[in-house]
C-alpha cells in the first residue's frame, strides 16, 4: 500500500490543497490518515476515490449529491441499488448535457460553413 503527501495527490488529482481539505471537512473525502507531526498522509484507496470525485465533479454532479454518494458508499453493500440509482440519474443528466453539446456544435459548423462560402 502506498502513502502519498499532499502535494503528490495535487499532482495526481489536480485538486487543490484547500479542496481536499474542504472535501474531507464536508465528508465527500473519508477522513485522512495522518503522520505523527499531524501531516495528511493519503492511501491508495484515497486516491483512487478522488478520482472517482474528479470524475462526478467534472460531469456537474452537485456536490450534495456527490456527498450523499459518499455516505451511501461508506454504508455498505446493501446501499447499491440506491447507488446505481444516483449514478443512473447523473448518467441521464450527462446524456442531456452531451445532446445539447452536439446541437451546439452543429450550428458552429452551420456557421463555418456559411463564412466559408462567403469568402
Amino acid at each position: 500500500m502506498s502513502v502519498y503527501t499532499p502535494a503528490e495527490v495535487v499532482e495526481e488529482t489536480g485538486f487543490s490543497i484547500d479542496t481536499l481539505r474542504y472535501y474531507e471537512k464536508i465528508g465527500l473525502l473519508a477522513p485522512v490518515e495522518r503522520n505523527a507531526a499531524g501531516q495528511r498522509r493519503f492511501s491508495d484507496q484515497d486516491v483512487g476515490w478522488l478520482g472517482m470525485v474528479r470524475c462526478l465533479r467534472d460531469t456537474g454532479m452537485p456536490i450534495a449529491e456527490m456527498v450523499r454518494f459518499a455516505q451511501l458508499t461508506r454504508e455498505g453493500e446493501h446501499t447499491l441499488p440506491d447507488r446505481i440509482k444516483l449514478l443512473e440519474e447523473h448518467d441521464r443528466r450527462v446524456q442531456g448535457q452531451i445532446a445539447k453539446l452536439a446541437e451546439r456544435q452543429r450550428y458552429i459548423h452551420h456557421k463555418i460553413s456559411y463564412y466559408r462560402s462567403v469568402l
